[in-house]
């Protein structure tokens, strides 16, 4: 909190904007609870928890944070994995878990306009009786305004794109309390400068997105999945590669290693091969699903998989995903204790073999076990393991696997984050990869953000460090 600042004063204040002093939180179990995400970075209280219901009310939270210089930090579930929700230097923790009302689903525009609250499930169980859904699938039950902050993606982005292709319009509160409206419900525009896609992926830096418009695509009509076995993890990588180039139509491409398969059959018991895997989906036609999962049977075949296994119960390819999903907390349960730390680069599908054979030396020179899994339809892959913090040596070879695979992926003209973010643990990675584009990203936030109280300490730091608030 800035020097000065009288905490009861404040929350008077808060309370006073907005109506209700129980949504205005000091007490340890909400502020723990709005401390940290699921990144290796420690906690950090906020001083206050803020609940808004309403875009007036996150307006006048921002007025006033503006006007004394607190810090905000938007929260959403809480599903982060990069410190994003952390609250760095105190202050305001933004909660819009209060604003989850579908405002309006419109089947024949194939759009719904939500508040940020919104988890993606909830979504999906309004739309799916009329014929539709929202495809993007990170896994956790996050929320959608959560999402678009990070750009979220998951395993279906191969084929529909990430949050940024899926937002048509935002409203979003800019630091100052002033409210924006960019987009519309129309499916394109080139109507002036295309400012939605600055607040998607800005991660809480430039002001709080508070309602979004998106797209809704119809449910295929049949859904096929797969699983193709090999004998190493080379070949599964190259049969991924091979299945991208021939241009087989699918909506997922899944790569697990063989201690994911490891983990998940312990956390699952699913008693499935331990060896590595692609799971693989294919959707549309039943003719033409056939047709796709036939042709990726034969490319898959001919990288050496050893089998290659079909499954069209409902049920049973919801427990197969849900097992996929699960990953990161098998591999926590198989590892038993420690921080998790998950890499999240992405390179060129034709990189990709190179890329995760590096990745797989680095941590066996550097005997640090790890498992690797990603979306490696579009070249997005994790490399995950759990380490001691307070162990020092374990704590220099986490940093060093990370670093040496970042400058894998940045020597085979990838980048740092395919999905996660920048938050708080990518800030140099993001230097070296757009070191000339810094200032540009900097002059942005402060037109936006002069005081910078949105969301401290992530994506960029200022210029100077010591940049006063």
């Amino acid at each position: 909190m800035p020097a000065g600042t009288s905490m009861s004063g404040l929350r008077r204040e808060l309370s006073d904007a907005i109506g209700d002093p129980d949504r205005v939180s000091e007490g340890d179990s909400i502020r723990v609870l709005h401390s940290a995400d699921l990144s290796p970075n420690p906690p950090r209280l906020p001083d206050l928890v803020v609940f808004p219901t309403s875009i007036e009310e996150i307006s006048a939270v921002l007025a006033i944070a503006s006007e004394q210089r607190v810090p905000v930090t938007p929260f959403g579930a809480g599903t982060s994995t990069d410190g994003h929700i952390i609250p760095l230097e105190g202050g305001i923790s933004l909660d819009l878990s209060g604003m989850d009302r579908i405002l309006a689903l419109r089947s024949e525009d194939h759009t719904a306009t939500v508040e940020a609250g919104v988890l993606r499930e909830s979504l999906n169980r309004a739309a799916g009786p009329q014929g539709l859904f929202f495809p993007v699938d990170p896994g956790a039950d996050a929320s959608l305004g959560g999402m678009a902050a990070t750009n979220a993606s998951g395993t279906t982005t191969v084929r529909y794109g990430a949050m940024r292709q899926q937002v048509l319009g935002l409203t979003v509160v800019l630091p100052s309390g002033e409210v924006v409206r960019t987009g519309g419900r129309a499916m394109k525009s080139s109507s002036g400068y295309e400012l939605g896609g600055l607040f998607v992926g800005s991660e809480g830096t430039l002001g709080v997105i508070a309602e979004l418009t998106l797209r809704l695509y119809a449910i295929p009509e049949h859904v096929i999945a797969a699983q193709a076995f090999f004998a190493d993890l080379d070949s599964a990588c190259e049969a991924a590669r091979a299945l991208v180039a021939v241009g087989a139509s699918v909506n997922r491409v899944e790569l697990l290693d063989g201690e994911s398969m490891r983990a998940i059959n312990n956390f699952k018991q699913l008693g499935l091969p331990e060896s590595p895997c692609l799971f693989l989906e294919f959707a549309g036609s039943p003719a033409a699903t056939e047709e796709d999962a036939a042709l990726a049977r034969e490319v898959v075949e001919e990288y050496g998989c050893s089998e290659f296994a079909v499954e069209t119960d409902h049920t049973a390819r919801v427990r197969l995903w849900q097992a996929r999903h699960d990953i990161t907390f098998a591999i926590a349960e198989a590892q038993k204790g420690g921080r998790l730390q998950a890499t999240d680069v992405c390179v060129p599908i034709s990189e990709l073999p190179r890329a995760i054979r590096a990745a797989r030396e680095t941590a066996d020179r550097l005997e640090i076990d790890v498992a690797i899994v990603g979306h490696v339809g579009d070249g997005n892959y994790h490399v995950v393991h759990l380490f001691d913090a307070d162990d020092p040596e374990q704590a220099r070879r986490a940093k060093v696997l990370k670093t040496e695979i970042f400058e894998e992926a940045l020597a085979c003209g990838g980048t740092c984050s395919g999905e996660h973010g920048i938050g708080i643990g990518k800030i140099d990675e993001l230097a070296v990869e757009h070191g000339d584009l810094l200032p540009l990203m900097r002059g942005i936030k402060q037109v936006i953000d002069p005081n910078w109280i949105m969301n401290p300490g992530k994506v960029l730091l200022p210029d100077p460090p010591d940049h006063p608030r």
